[in-house]
């Protein structure tokens, strides 16, 4: 017991903090996986909306969000006077990633397949808004670098297998094209908005020919630089469907774990990254 009580007390283990204990200690409380599980349902949410569902006082959700947005966990994204809060996968992925994908993964994903195919039968009213998605990923790097990386068609062709090609001027197309020579083009768009190294807009169409009332989806890059640190938030909205939004939540994140690794480390993943199951808490 005493070389027991001597290792629990070992400074090391007592005062080394895990990148994780915030995501841990806001998924305690049951009134923040509360306020996830609706921004799961309905993402992009206002304070307002959110006290509304929960009958709770702003100034309780505000303190309860701010832990969230401490977290990782909720990322708030200015629309004029509007804080919209949006549900951020990332720090769950990590976990996912961690403890459970290099164990059991495989099993787990049929598990889940089994419950949702059962959900599915039980659901007798669902919703027709399909929410935008939000993935916030933080890099070691320059603005600079992360711009390049996501508009150099060589660069991408490293971590995306695709090279984007455009001028990237406003008006201008662009094309997310295969590197195995086939030339097949995967998606279109066309950039409504380029200011580099910080921000770009583009749409993001995956069936041209097909006519959507309200348009295509588009997917907005923010980049967001603090010292030898960059926040890289993806935002993309007016999806058409729910399978899109099932595709992108599971395509975002190995994307950009591989453009991370990529200008962190100077290789990419192994090419199993895009062969893992599906992240169900996405």
């Amino acid at each position: 017991m005493r070389y027991a009580g001597r290792y629990l007390h070992n400074s090391e283990v007592t005062t080394q903090q895990d990148a994780l204990d915030p995501v841990f200690k806001a998924l305690a409380d049951a009134t923040r996986r509360t306020l996830l599980d609706r921004l799961r349902r309905q993402s992009g949410q206002t304070l307002t909306e959110l006290c509304a569902s929960l009958n709770m006082a702003r100034q309780s959700a505000t303190q309860h969000l701010d832990l969230l947005v401490q977290a990782g966990l909720v990322v708030v994204v200015r629309r004029g006077r509007e804080r919209l809060h949006y549900l951020n996968p990332a720090p769950i992925h990590e976990i996912g990633e961690r403890w459970i994908s290099a164990y059991d993964a495989p099993r787990l994903a049929a598990l889940s397949a089994i419950r949702d195919r059962a959900e599915e039968y039980m659901v007798t009213d669902t919703a027709t808004t399909i929410p935008t998605y939000v993935y916030v990923t933080y890099i070691r790097a320059s603005a600079e670098q992360v711009w390049k990386a996501l508009t150099d068609a060589d660069v991408t062709a490293q971590y995306w297998h695709h090279s984007n090609v455009s001028d990237w001027q406003v008006g201008s197309a662009w094309e997310h094209r295969r590197i195995d020579g086939s030339g097949v083009v995967d998606v279109v768009g066309t950039v409504l908005e380029e200011k580099p190294p910080t921000r770009l807009t583009v749409t993001f169409e995956t069936a041209p020919d097909e006519e959507r009332v309200n348009g295509p989806s588009v997917v907005t890059f923010l980049i967001e630089p603090s010292g030898d640190v960059v926040r890289l938030t993806v935002t993309h909205e007016n999806l058409p469907d729910r399978a899109m939004f099932d595709r992108m939540s599971s395509g975002w994140p190995a994307v950009l774990a591989n453009l991370k690794s990529l200008l962190e480390t100077g290789s990419v993943l192994p090419a199993a990254i895009w062969d893992m199951p599906k992240d169900e808490t996405a």
